[in-house]
């Protein structure tokens, strides 16, 4: 194998297919990208639970494939001056790596034991925007869960269904929901594809509106960017049933400004340092809110406006999960409505339910 190829591109496809590369392995080889040249020039990295492979423009001089150490390779390519680089696969594994007056002989490994990626047939599928997928996954992929004894859970469900694109995360203590309108698609579809993987694309994909295809095979989901593949196993079992969990009715209901809001709950997160023994506390009264902290450290008290519908109220919340939420909505005001000082709140727009996040409160220190 021989290819030339600018340092540029090279790189760019190394940061691409390395997020698949596995960091904890006994096998050499899965720490390795796997370096194609054939009618084209393909990267490819593995670590059995998804894999990206990526078509990079090179120069090709020579046929075959190698393997090579992904740390190493990066690190190598990163320093060399902006201009083209040539690698060159010889005998035994050997290695060569040149650009300007750099060289570099590398330990290669035989392509023959690199895992392939799973096929996907192009059937069960729909094509969508890269900058709609990047959004909803973004606002949503914060309340995916850690807790490997409800594996189901540390993935987000996608759910496509007329024309109607859902993506939901749930960790036991909050929800996070986000729906797109799709027009001229007509499949059904319903997976759980694991946080790791959708942590991921969203690095690969652009903010723009050029298309990226998915397409869901029994226990694999491959998202096709045409120069660039991932493949990605699918988590088993069955997700909670999310339109149970959101309350139907509300005690109070409360207008405000999304920034307003956001900034005086995280001066607020400041007292508490995140400790959950130590909520924030909401007082809601006819036109104001009160937003309070008190810990062994000290306090806050800020009071913002609002517009109220219904029942005051006081009630206790984690600030994070507050935070986190408030964050990634663009909306310059939101409602939240609230069922009861022990019952969950949700978070959506004014009007209609493009996003939907629901959190579960905690004791303040005087209940």
């Amino acid at each position: 194998m021989k290819i030339i190829c600018s340092k540029e591109n090279l790189q760019n496809g190394i940061n691409i297919v390395q997020k698949a590369v596995s960091t904890k392995t006994t096998l050499p080889i899965l720490e390795g990208i796997l370096l194609e040249a054939e009618d084209k020039f393909k990267m490819t990295g593995n670590d059995l639970e998804i894999g990206i492979e990526c078509f990079v423009e090179a120069d090709i001089k020579g046929r075959g494939a190698i393997v090579l150490n992904s740390k190493m390779l990066g690190d190598i390519v990163r320093k060399m001056p902006d201009s083209e680089v040539l690698i060159e696969a010889k005998e035994n594994n050997t290695v060569i790596i040149e650009c300007e007056n750099s060289h570099f002989e590398l330990k290669g490994i035989s392509s023959e034991g690199f895992p392939s990626i799973p096929e996907i047939k192009k059937e069960n599928g729909f094509e969508i925007s890269q900058n709609i997928i990047r959004d909803m996954v973004r606002q949503t992929i914060f309340a995916v869960s850690f807790d490997e004894n409800r594996p189901v859970l540390t993935g987000e469900m996608i759910e496509f269904k007329e024309g109607e694109m859902v993506v939901v995360s749930i960790d036991g203590y909050r929800l996070a929901l986000r729906k797109s309108k799709v027009e001229g698609i007509d499949v059904d579809i319903n997976v759980v594809v694991p946080g790791k993987t959708l942590g991921e694309i969203i690095k690969i994909l652009s903010d723009t509106d050029e298309k990226i295809n998915i397409y869901t095979s029994e226990n694999q989901i491959l998202f096709d960017l045409g120069n660039c593949r991932v493949v990605s196993r699918l988590l088993d079992g069955d997700y909670l049933n999310y339109k149970s969990i959101i309350p139907p009715e509300f005690e109070t209901k409360i207008k405000v400004k999304t920034e307003e809001i956001l900034s005086s709950i995280e001066r607020a997160s400041i007292i508490t340092m995140e400790d959950k023994r130590y909520p924030i506390k909401l007082v809601i009264n006819t036109d104001n809110m009160i937003i309070s902290s008190n810990t062994d450290t000290g306090a806050n008290r800020e009071e913002i406006h609002i517009d109220t519908e219904g029942n005051n109220l006081e009630i206790g919340f984690n600030p994070r999960y507050f935070i986190d939420a408030l964050k990634v909505i663009e909306d310059e005001v939101v409602e939240i409505s609230f069922t009861s000082n022990v019952g969950p709140c949700v978070i959506k727009p004014v009007n209609g339910e493009k996003f939907i996040y629901l959190i579960l409160p905690i004791r303040t220190r005087n209940d």
